[in-house]
């Protein structure tokens, strides 16, 4: 007899990271919820730094996620980013960025498939469930269940929900009307229109041309080109290009931004990712260097992708509901950092869910837990993606490629270099150990 059972919501990354961890406790039982008629991520290139794949190791996949895995990870120094200053007839390398085991690049469908394997017997998975809303009983009612609404007219019930349904999440769109309707109850009108503003995703005013390409492809137009062995950052004035290789070297990851700054935050017109071309991409990066435009030419899908952002939520939880990964805090994507924050969301609540002191009676508790003591950093980590961001297209406060003249703009440069290195630390520097055991503590001491 399980002590409760848990429903996620989403089957990428954060969701089934979240399920693999809670199948450490077999006293849980967990259902997954994906929305997709099956399994099966969408985009290329997954980025794991070593502070996420110390979690990683903790959950056991470091093995089989090193097979697939470009460069295997260790704690030695290695080139991260080459960045180079690419809006122009001849580029420049301007700047190499060696880290203590560098980023470990992972193709996201193989990681996945890896994520699947490592789920319990008493896990079970559920496809087409993709989720409308949940209704969840009056505060003090733990014992009554949470209803789980799917669109296909279908419910289901758990006495906790993990919403890790993304960006778009509903987990997230119910969660905040539940916080707006309990503010304008008390009165406090102002916050709840706030809330309610949070619950839709927001465009970052950002667009990103994303495919990959054959290795071979490009070797034969280019064979000396650096993208074939070592990860690339392109820099230029409000647009960046991100490129490095996956499967072993056999595809090349492509990512080109555009960013118009002055429309963050407005409505999207259209939809939000859309079939294009490479003449499409070739006209928005004109100008735009050799190597640059030896990529784009090897390309033959292409999709063009509006990011959207969440605002920052005053709490990531809800009585008995959590939410986890892009539906918490979704970012800009420029510190490669999404997959592994919602791994180490998913790690912090499944050790929370899975200690004896939780119990169906005291889950508010763990969750509170939860939400106080990840998301600070989670929402600091989102804000400087967005701060990096401006940076490599050059939009930060005091940084202008109309300040870079031939010849002399190489002080600048690598100021401009340092400040993305300072502000990234973190995904090296530092591991999520320290806020794993304050929240046990906080927890057993309750």
């Amino acid at each position: 007899m399980p002590k409760f059972t848990v429903a996620i919501c989403g089957g990428g990354v954060g969701g089934l990271a979240c399920a693999v961890a809670l199948s450490r406790y077999p006293d849980i039982e967990v259902n997954v919820y994906e929305a997709a008629s099956k399994f099966a991520e969408v985009g290329a290139g997954v980025g794991i730094w070593p502070r996420a794949w110390k979690i990683v190791q903790a959950l056991g996949l470091d093995r089989e996620l090193a097979e697939v895995a470009v460069v295997s990870p260790d704690h030695h120094p290695k080139l991260s980013f080459n960045f180079r200053k690419g809006d122009q007839p001849e580029g420049h390398t301007f700047y190499q960025l060696y880290t203590p085991g560098g980023l470990v690049t992972i193709h996201r469908p193989s990681f996945q498939r890896i994520l699947l394997r490592h789920l319990s017997p008493s896990s079970r998975t559920h496809t087409g469930k993709r989720l409308v809303s949940y209704s969840q009983p009056a505060q003090g009612s733990s014992h009554s269940p949470i209803t789980l609404h799917f669109e296909d007219g279908s419910t289901a019930a758990c006495d906790v929900l993990v919403g890790a349904d993304g960006v778009k999440s509903a987990t997230r769109a119910t969660l905040v009307d539940e916080l707006a309707r309990a503010a304008s109850s008390a009165g406090r009108r102002d916050e709840a229109e706030a809330l309610h503003r949070a619950a839709q995703p927001r465009w970052s005013g950002i667009c990103a041309y994303r495919t990959t390409i054959p290795a071979d492809a490009l070797r034969a137009r280019v064979p000396g080109h650096k993208v074939l062995k070592e990860p690339m950052a392109y820099f230029g004035q409000d647009a960046q290009v991100t490129a490095y290789p996956l499967l072993h070297g056999d595809i090349i990851n492509v990512a080109a931004f555009r960013a118009r700054y002055d429309l963050e935050g407005t409505t999207m017109r259209g939809p939000w990712v859309v079939d294009t071309t490479k003449d499409e991409l070739a006209a928005d990066f004109s100008g735009w260097e050799p190597e640059v435009q030896a990529m784009f030419q090897c390309v033959s899908k292409l999709s063009r992708w509006a990011i959207h952002t969440t605002e920052r939520l005053p709490t990531f939880v809800s009585g008995r509901v959590a939410l986890v990964g892009d539906s918490a805090h979704a970012a800009v994507p420029f510190q490669g950092a999404g997959a592994g924050q919602a791994i180490e969301d998913a790690y912090l609540l499944a050790t929370l869910l899975g200690h004896s002191k939780t119990t169906l009676s005291t889950l508010t508790r763990a969750l509170k837990i939860y939400d106080e003591v990840r998301r600070p950093y989670a929402q600091l980590v989102a804000e400087t993606s967005r701060e990096c961001g401006m940076l490599f297209t050059f939009n930060y406060p005091g940084f202008s490629s109309r300040d870079f003249g031939e010849g002399s703009d190489a002080d600048k440069l690598r100021t401009i270099a340092e400040t993305i290195r300072r502000k990234w630390s973190w995904a090296w520097d530092t591991t999520l150990d320290g806020d794993v055991q304050r929240a046990v503590q906080w927890l057993e001491a309750s």
